[in-house]
């Protein structure tokens, strides 16, 4: 998995999600350094566990592991992509998360490795 980590928490019967799919997978081929992961939060529920979501769409974003940025964003392109610039540009503290949310990097890792063994 690439250092660095965005995950868009979303759910399927969120219209608004379902509008931001594709400015999510445009911002993934404008930034190839990172690992872009669409969770659906009822889908993906072994993932995220029961972590209380207020609004969407709700972007994670880690570097080495460790989370920069939790929280909602306006669904609109612009607004995302300075969002992600300042976080993967700049060295942002660590950010207060849910331990559910703390957890998605090591999720994921090891839902990718059980997906390549089997």
């Amino acid at each position: 998995m690439n250092d660095t980590l965005v995950v868009c928490l979303c759910a399927a019967w969120c219209d608004t999600c379902a509008e931001f799919r594709g400015t999510f997978t445009r911002l993934s081929h404008a930034h190839p350094q990172a690992a872009f992961v669409w969770l659906d939060v009822e889908d993906d529920a072994a993932l995220v566990g029961d972590v209380d979501i207020e609004n969407f769409p709700t972007l994670a974003v880690f570097s080495a592991g460790a989370p920069r940025f939790y929280g909602v964003t306006l669904p609109q392109e612009g607004v995302v992509a300075r969002t992600l610039g300042s976080v993967l540009q700049e060295k942002h503290p660590v950010a207060a998360v849910p331990k559910e949310i703390a957890g998605l990097p090591a999720a994921l890792r090891s839902r990718l490795e059980r997906r390549d063994r089997g």
